[in-house]
């Protein structure tokens, strides 16, 4: 198995202190946002053999396995991350298989460069992902039912708004859901920046089920994101819990530290919440329109102690295993490759010992036993 030597990415919605402090590091006073592990071409990790792309380019059969690369290909197919956001991110969506092949192919032919900022498909590929709350964590996902959108929105008591409200009581809901959510991103940008400020200021004179959107607005005053963050389920999750977002579900994650993994895409269309491209048909075409619970996950135990969060796609199947001090070593063999990561505690995986943060790279089928006084996470493949 190899360590990892792993890339955190400086976004500027990152916490300046929640990776430092899970890895025991000084603050630098910049954000630290994401801690990506894995074989992503933008940010591979680390190896004493290389990069990770170069390792399994090398002998893609011996390092994931026969039964992986041919159901995915000579690569990794997911990244896993540390993600620590300080900060709203973008309001977003993904798309299914389909759409993203559909689309890549699209602007392929149209000669659009995979860097222009109004590029909406970097690949192929689908990015269903999971995020798991290391401490407690806010988000958005998916659609409120209509009706309580109005009642949050009605409130407010901006005039503004009142349309929307009346929309949101219209049914099918689908259809009123969709014509709110067109509306709000395709106003006039002026009048909707003097909406949202209204609607910021009410939200923070309500507070309650109102004052996570006034914190949004905080850090986006006037972005019709805002508005359309107001049609979403407000999740707040506890440590252990987690959140599966598949294709078309809209959804934000607001603050907090967490382990998430992905397929390996970088496929998003964005709604709001941010300076980048917003490109409403396109995102309006991916987008699910259905209301319902968002679903948080608790992961299901095994008897050997394993902890899976089930999902319903084998790009990644993602797991934990808390360790008491002085218990028997866990087997963590497997016909696929394997990242292990410490959250918690000292874990011992074979030769290395892994503190919070730290990560090793399992190859197919070799030997691998964990032990110690901690947390660790296993992300591997459904092959």
């Amino acid at each position: 198995m190899d360590r990892l030597d792993n890339t955190v990415r400086p976004y500027a919605w990152g916490s300046t202190t929640a990776i430092p402090r899970l890895l025991g590091t000084e603050p630098t006073g910049e954000p630290q946002a994401e801690m990506w592990m894995g074989a992503h071409p933008g940010a591979p990790s680390r190896t004493p053999r290389g990069p990770l792309t170069e390792v399994i380019d090398a002998a893609p059969e011996r390092e994931l396995g026969t039964e992986a690369v041919a159901k995915f290909g000579p690569r990794l197919p997911f990244l896993l991350k540390i993600l620590a956001a300080g900060a709203p991110l973008s309001l977003q969506v993904h798309p299914d298989l389909t759409q993203a092949k559909e689309g890549y192919e699209e602007e392929e032919r149209r000669g659009v460069p995979v860097g222009a900022p109004d590029r909406n498909y970097k690949d192929a590929n689908h990015k269903p992902e999971l995020i798991c709350a290391l401490t407690e964590f806010d988000g958005l996902c998916g659609f409120r039912a209509p009706l309580e959108a109005a009642e949050l929105l009605s409130a407010l008591e901006v005039d503004s708004l009142k349309p929307y409200v009346d929309l949101l009581h219209a049914h099918p809901e689908e259809a009123a859901l969709r014509e709110v959510l067109t509306a709000v991103l395709t106003a006039d940008p002026e009048l909707m920046a003097t909406t949202v400020t209204e609607a910021a200021a009410a939200c923070a004179r309500l507070g309650g089920a109102h004052a996570p959107y006034a914190s949004i607005a905080h850090h986006y005053p006037g972005d019709p994101g805002v508005i359309a963050a107001m049609l979403l389920n407000y999740v707040q999750l506890q440590p252990g819990e987690a959140l599966f977002l598949g294709a078309g579900v809209p959804h934000a994650y607001l603050n907090g530290l967490g382990v998430e993994i992905m397929a390996n895409s970088d496929n998003v269309l964005r709604c709001g919440l941010t300076p980048k491209h917003v490109d409403v048909p396109e995102l309006l075409r991916i987008v699910r329109f259905e209301a319902g619970d968002p679903g948080v996950l608790r992961p299901e135990a095994s008897p050997d102690g394993e902890e899976v969060y089930e999902t319903p796609i084998d790009e990644f199947r993602l797991s934990r295993y808390v360790l008491p001090e002085g218990g028997p070593a866990r087997d963590l063999t497997r016909r696929t490759p394997q990242i292990l990561l410490c959250t918690a505690g000292s874990v011992r995986t074979g030769d290395t010992t892994l503190a919070p943060g730290g990560s090793v790279f399992v190859p197919a089928g070799e030997k691998v036993e964990a032990s110690g006084n901690g947390t660790i996470f296993r992300a591997t493949v459904v092959a």
